[in-house]
């Protein structure tokens, strides 16, 4: 009945796009995490497909980010990101000690070497109903300061220290107080996604730290130099402008070597929140819960990361804006130069005008001469010619009658010109 948008069953499945599935006390899994970038799209799709093969798994379609299946003695799971790849490895199965022989090592060793990508995350993660003392917990955890709690309405205790052990691996240890199947799977999730996504996000602490001092050296150079902008001693501007376009570029090249990493950082961290209020978390006494040890830990690099930005972009603004009020002050010495420059011009016109109309009374005495000169000869030929007349009298009255038409016809002629002149220019400023 309806023309259907040919994206909208892709749309809305897209809320199903990477379901967990359930898990079942007691359980174990092995989380593993590999920063790879879409340029390895091709090269880590290949080699899940490898794995698949070894296991006759009908491999994940082109277009497919999340893949779930069954192996020989455990499942797996694999999801494609944008920056990274999360491989999750399930046994459900009992066990003696959580952590004394991991999901991960029935996994095809040779393959695991060949991961594209480097590692960012090795994370064990236990679900189980054996009732075990304080000392036991604390012994699984190498005697490291615990961080726990209850979650989830009291369903389920989570004890973890954030530490990296021998075997290179997380621990997370999940004491199941009734949760359901579905229940215990979204927990394992969250679990999972709380260690990628904060480790995801402070990939962009160790570049705050490194831009620190450059930031503060571009702050001190641009501070100097607007010190020496305001002075009253004559400074040369060129080089300022020089100075200040350098800084300009190592300005925005920072921030855009920096950007997407901050802002990725930012969106991760954002994720480590809602993660963290999802477990809705109740204080176990005398031990501190998962959500204050990130607060901790956590925001505090996020600030600093963020600190660095709007740094950034305040220094930007900053230099853009001495640059604009040096271009001012270099415009509008131009235009004193160019002010200056139009009155000599305009100085010079009016000498070559004095000079030209000098020139012009010149002339008229010159073309006077030779008019009059010619008469004169006219005269003499008439004379000859046996008309009465006095050609040295005729020659004399004709030099100011000469003299005057010349003078009337060199007026006539400035004025058609100048008339001209006005016209054209009139033509041209209305063009404009």
């Amino acid at each position: 009945m309806f023309v259907e948008h040919p994206q909208r069953v892709a749309l809305h499945n897209e809320i199903h796009a990477r379901p967990f599935g359930g898990v079942t006390s007691p359980a174990r899994c092995s989380c593993i995490a590999f920063q790879a970038g879409e340029e390895f799209d091709e090269d880590v799709r290949d080699h899940f497909v490898a794995f698949c093969n070894r296991y006759s798994l009908t491999p994940p379609a082109a277009d497919q980010k999340y893949f779930e299946a069954a192996c020989d003695g455990f499942s797996v799971i694999w999801e494609r990101h944008a920056e990274f790849t999360v491989y999750v490895f399930k046994r459900m199965e009992p066990f003696d000690n959580p952590f004394e022989d991991p999901v991960i090592n029935l996994v095809p060793q040779d393959w695991l070497s060949e991961t594209p990508g480097q590692l960012m995350v090795g994370l064990h993660i236990v679900v189980e109903t054996a009732e075990r003392s304080a000392d036991e917990i604390s012994r699984l955890f190498d005697h490291n300061g615990l961080t726990g709690s209850r979650v989830l309405g009291g369903t389920a205790q989570v004890w973890t220290d954030f530490r990296l052990h021998g075997d290179g691996f997380g621990r997370i240890l999940i004491k199941d107080q009734g949760m359901e199947q579905l229940q215990a799977g979204r927990l394992v999730q969250r679990l999972k996604e709380i260690e990628v996504y904060r480790m995801m996000a402070l990939l962009a602490f160790p570049l705050a730290h490194c831009a620190t001092p450059k930031v503060s050296e571009i702050d001190t150079r641009l501070s100097d130099i607007t010190a020496e902008m305001a002075s009253k001693t004559q400074t040369n501007d060129e080089e300022t402008l020089s100075k200040l376009t350098d800084l300009a570029a190592q300005t925005e090249e920072m921030a855009a070597s920096l950007n997407y990493r901050f802002s990725a950082a930012r969106a991760y961290y954002r994720i480590v929140q809602a993660r963290l209020t999802e477990l809705r978390e109740e204080r176990v006494e005398g031990v501190q819960t998962i959500t204050e040890f990130m607060e901790r830990r956590l925001a505090p690099a996020m600030r600093t990361c963020q600190n660095i930005g709007d740094r950034l972009e305040v220094l930007s603004k900053r230099v853009a804006r001495a640059n604009n009020l040096l271009r001012t002050r270099v415009d509008i010495l131009l235009e004193a130069q160019n002010r200056d420059l139009l009155a000599s011009m305009d100085r010079r016109v009016k000498l070559q005008l004095r000079l030209q109309q000098t020139v012009e009374g010149l002339s008229v005495a010159a073309i006077t001469y030779y008019a009059v000169g010619l008469l004169g000869y006219l005269f003499k030929a008439l004379k000859d010619a046996g008309v009465p007349i006095n050609d040295r009298a005729a020659t004399g009255i004709a030099v100011p009658v000469v003299l005057a038409a010349i003078w009337i016809s060199m007026r006539r002629i400035r004025k058609v010109l100048h008339r001209e002149d006005n016209i054209d220019s009139d033509k041209v400023n209305k063009t404009y």
